[in-house]
């Protein structure tokens, strides 16, 4: 049975996941006692089917610990959104929602442009022998500047931001360890901390940014009548979009800009203009994708191509697996960026849908298209070291040498 933690396959996991399509579309995992739905059909039925819930499970002490040890991290995920299913689920993405629509977000496109402008002639001052590392240096402060933006976050900070969302993220691997665990408690404290204290500021001196907005959502009633947003869900709502708004789009650039650099004649077909970015963009996400993984729990017996999974059990939608199956894309190992229609899962289906997916797109589209209208020759400087996780799939840096012809 596959081993999702076992180095061989966090390297390269197609093979294997191609392996699972094979056996079935939805498979019983013994390591982690759970489903697994292997195909883009078990994949959408599981992400749409109301019966499979999002269901939120603390983490427990470790044996010894304080029982409140887990506490920090527990109350940021048992108070967003994406752990929680209806009424609490539409309450919370209703706060924030209009925040992400697509009319807000192409007014917001200015202002990405001038970050990305900005990033891009600061790496040409910076290096002095033409090379940079182009995650460190481009992909990772863009997203999150724009949604530090957004939010009302001092954009300054993006490099501790990362740090911590790094650390919480790395909790939703496989076979978690004590110290994963401990540096994630830490930056849940640390995180909420920094939130808390911007929200206090906010409530004295309020701004035209989202967490005012969502202050104003936590005071707009009071006495015996419930407020829309306590506090901790105000907290954890803001650094859910913190960590989302920037985490999968660095894995997209990441895993995108790769596949571009190893394949060139991709690569020339997008430079060229014979692709347009947004039609390339969408194999980007698709070829290798950021979510690998993303579970839901039965709520009841619920029936999913001719498997019953029991009430309380957990399905894992291999997001990855559907993006690569060959019965919806045609030779689906290949890296086409002109591949159209290109119903990939990467921003997710149903209920959950990523609800930054417009704001995502819209990043991409410029921080790609504008690296390389500024550096069409740009070419890899050596080899890239992927990250030791695979639900978040991406490179830990991608040194590259800056070409502009």
């Amino acid at each position: 049975m596959i081993d999702f933690a076992d180095p061989g396959f966090v390297a390269d996991p197609y093979p294997q996941l191609d392996e699972l399509r094979a056996q079935g579309p939805v498979l019983w995992h013994e390591l982690s006692s759970s489903w697994l739905a292997t195909t883009h059909d078990a994949v959408s039925q599981t992400l749409r089917k109301r019966a499979f819930g999002r269901i939120w499970d603390d983490w427990l002490p470790s044996a010894g610990a304080p029982r409140d040890q887990m506490e920090p991290f527990n109350a940021l995920h048992r108070n967003q959104m994406m752990e929680n299913e209806p009424p609490a689920h539409t309450r919370l993405r209703r706060l924030v929602a209009g925040a992400f629509a697509r009319g807000h977000i192409e007014r917001m496109r200015p202002r990405v442009e001038v970050i990305a402008a900005r990033l891009l002639d600061q790496l040409s001052l910076d290096t002095l022998d033409g090379t940079v590392d182009i995650l460190r240096d481009y992909a990772e402060p863009l997203p999150v500047l724009v949604i530090a933006d957004l939010l009302g976050v001092p954009g300054e900070d993006h490099v501790v931001l990362r740090d911590w969302s790094q650390a919480i993220v790395h909790m939703y691997e496989q076979g978690v360890g004590e110290e994963t665990k401990k540096a994630a408690v830490e930056a849940s404290q640390a995180f909420g901390d920094y939130v808390r204290s911007i929200v206090a500021e906010r409530t004295k001196a309020p701004r035209e940014d989202l967490i005012s907005g969502l202050i104003a959502a936590r005071d707009m009633n009071s006495g015996s009548v419930p407020a829309k947003l306590d506090e901790d869900e105000l907290v954890a709502s803001v650094v859910l979009l913190l960590n989302a708004g920037h985490e999968a789009s660095v894995n997209v650039f990441g895993n995108g800009i790769h596949a571009l650099l190893t394949q060139r004649d991709q690569l020339a077909r997008v430079v060229s203009g014979e692709v347009p970015m947004a039609v390339a963009l969408e194999e980007l996400i698709r070829f290798d994708a950021p979510l690998q993984l993303f579970d839901r729990t039965a709520t009841a017996d619920v029936e999913i191509l001719g498997q019953t999974v029991r009430k309380g059990q957990k399905i894992a939608a291999l997001m990855g697996s559907a993006n690569r199956d060959a019965a919806v894309f045609t030779d689906p190992d290949a890296f086409d960026v002109a591949r159209d229609p290109n119903p990939h899962v990467g921003f997710g289906m149903g209920l959950h849908f990523c609800l930054g997916a417009p704001l995502a797109r819209m990043e991409l589209e410029i921080t790609l298209s504008r690296l390389l209208e500024r550096f069409p020759g740009l070419q890899l400087a050596g080899e890239a070291p992927r990250r030791p996780t695979w639900v978040l799939r991406g490179f830990e840096r991608i040194d590259v040498a800056l070409v502009e012809s």
